[in-house]
């Protein structure tokens, strides 16, 4: 209904049949030790109507047995699903906030920002390190000049884990950064694993060089079909080859498997990210850090989403580049950016920071108080 890999089914069902009734069981899990999200399709062979009597089922509704077809005739709500968009169940209500979402917004994948994945080591018992292993590889330089390009190849790494609602809580690791080819990865004539650049690689920074070493039999056997042949043993799997520059930059953060909205402004561009953790960079940051974060988007994600079939959300960069967010005056944009940075300096807590910006945002939406008790109910019901 909503994956990007259904968009030509959707898109067939929508130029092809009549959808009639759509029921969805919105994440429940139907059938046993099957992890899927389940739905009941009716359709007929004709024009489509635009008129699919539509209903979802949460985790807080009760069924017995024969009582589905009484829930829906009495739930039911006409939608229209013409086109192969993700197909949304919304009530009246939920329908009023989306159009006024969309009224001043549009989807985050046409604002001036890019997504991307973190790094994939392919091993991170040899890349992912703590402390110790990075004063005992450090110490273990034959110079100055040696430690101080081993330091600067050694990051402090994120994972999806260490990411929560409005920050992170940095578990003490660091990765060590190899991309292909390193240290002569900014060479353009190199295209595949390259003796040249191992052996630079271990006269440059044998301490380092020493420590993967230990490790050499498990890293060559990663992904055989490019290990060896397009890069060296010793490098990452995915190194962010097009973007590793963005790591530096400031950026929001967050991993890709939650139950709830978890999103971080890493500010200082001084942290890396692992492969289950995705990184924004681009313009407008700390407004769409406000947004991403607020009880409407999470409300909003919580409908257009993908869920695991489990429970938890697959905040994938495929859904969270459709998102249409609100996209405000340059004083409304201020407004965010002072409250982010109040926030990141202390002199906001984190409850008057998410009070302010949810606040703001229901003001500039005009929603009504109904509207606003959705929204904040649905959340509560997920903090139970």
């Amino acid at each position: 209904m909503r994956a990007g890999y259904g968009e030509k089914i959707r898109g067939f069902l929508a130029d092809n049949t009549n959808p009639i009734l759509l029921v969805d069981f919105a994440g429940i899990k139907v059938f046993e030790g099957a992890t899927v999200d389940t739905n009941i399709l009716l359709f007929s062979k004709e024009k489509n109507e635009g008129k699919t009597l539509s209903v979802s089922l949460t985790k807080d509704v009760q069924l017995g047995r024969g009582e589905l077809c009484q829930y829906v005739q009495q739930h039911a709500t006409p939608s229209a699903f013409t086109t192969s968009e993700s197909w949304v169940i919304l009530s009246p209500i939920e329908q009023s906030i989306k159009r006024k979402i969309e009224a001043v917004g549009k989807p985050l994948k046409d604002w001036d920002i890019q997504i991307y994945r973190g790094v994939l080591t392919g091993c991170n018992e040899a890349f992912i390190i703590d402390e110790a292993k990075r004063a005992e590889i450090l110490s273990n330089c034959q110079s100055d000049d040696e430690r101080e390009r081993t330091e600067a190849i050694i990051r402090p790494i994120l994972r999806g884990r260490d990411i929560r609602r409005y920050g992170y809580d940095w578990a003490g690791l660091y990765i060590v950064y190899i991309p292909w080819h390193f240290p002569l990865h900014l060479d353009p004539t190199i295209t595949g694993a390259s003796e040249k650049a191992e052996e630079a690689f271990k006269t440059s920074y044998p301490s380092v060089y020493n420590h993967l070493e230990g490790y050499k039999d498990i890293l060559k056997k990663r992904n055989q079909a490019e290990t060896g042949i397009r890069y060296e043993w010793y490098a990452l799997q995915r190194w962010g080859a097009n973007y590793w520059e963005d790591f530096n930059k400031p950026k929001i953060v967050w991993g890709e498997i939650s139950d709830r909205s978890k999103f971080a402004y890493e500010a200082r561009g001084g942290y890396m990210v692992e492969a289950t953790t995705f990184l924004m960079v681009g313009c407008h940051l700390p407004l769409l850090f406000c947004m991403l974060n607020s009880l409407l988007l999470e409300w909003l994600f919580s409908k257009v989403g993908t869920t695991t079939g489990v429970g938890t959300v697959r905040w994938k960069k495929y859904t969270i580049e459709q998102l249409t967010l609100p996209l405000f005056s340059e004083i409304e944009i201020e407004f965010f950016a002072r409250c982010v940075a109040s926030y990141l300096d202390g002199t906001l807590s984190t409850s008057e920071f998410a009070s302010n910006t949810n606040q703001k945002i229901y003001e500039l939406l005009e929603l009504t108080q109904d509207e606003i008790d959705l929204v904040e109910n649905l959340y509560l019901r997920g903090c139970d």
